[in-house]
């Protein structure tokens, strides 16, 4: 049976490096790009990360009803706006998947797609590590937002609380205080589900 390997996580946690990693031990895993407003960072490419589209198209998927789950944040630069479209990448009869994603991602896609569909992988570190994680990214950027980041770690406190995490049935977590037993877990959980 085909399924999604969603990862997820508070900002910082690690979660991006984890994708890239499963990406490179499951090829046949096919990837959900999803679609987002807000801008591109220093270092991303369109159509790898992030589709990377403005307001108005975003309005025009939401009008066709090709928006599978949306998600929209009050930053400090505006609101920014995340979603999964159908665009014809996720084909659950013919393929399996590997997505990164919010938990909100998550529920409104075990709603939409079947809880049997999707398998919660979410990356957990302790929030001292996560701060001082995501001020270093933030410094590599050409126009740092130190506001941005501050907003995004209060956010996660409520977003990734435990009666959220509980009431959508996720009990596995995977502690990426050491990497490289962080990697194994969960190619090992991956392998379980495809061997």
């Amino acid at each position: 049976m085909s399924k999604i390997f969603h990862i997820m996580g508070k900002s910082a946690s690690g979660k991006d490096t984890v994708y890239k990693e499963m990406q490179g031990y499951f090829p046949m895993l096919k990837n959900v790009v999803l679609y987002t407003t807000r801008p591109q960072r220093y270092g991303e490419i369109g159509g790898k990360e992030y589709h990377f589209i403005t307001d108005e198209q975003m309005d025009e998927f939401i009008d066709s009803g090709k928006v599978l789950e949306l998600r929209a944040y009050h930053t400090v630069q505006g609101i920014w706006k995340y979603a999964t479209i159908d665009d014809g990448q996720i084909d659950l009869n013919n393929y399996s998947y590997l997505m990164i994603g919010t938990l909100e991602s998550y529920e409104k896609l075990r709603e939409r797609l079947g809880a049997g569909n999707l398998m919660p992988i979410y990356i957990e570190i302790s929030d001292l590590d996560r701060l001082l994680r995501a001020l270093e990214r933030e410094k590599e950027q050409k126009d740092p937002d130190y506001r941005e980041v501050c907003r995004r770690f209060l956010a996660d406190e409520n977003d990734f609380s435990k009666e959220k995490l509980q009431n959508l049935e996720i009990s596995r977590k995977f502690d990426n205080t050491n990497y490289e037993l962080c990697i194994r877990d969960v190619k090992n959980y991956i392998e379980s589900f495809i061997s």
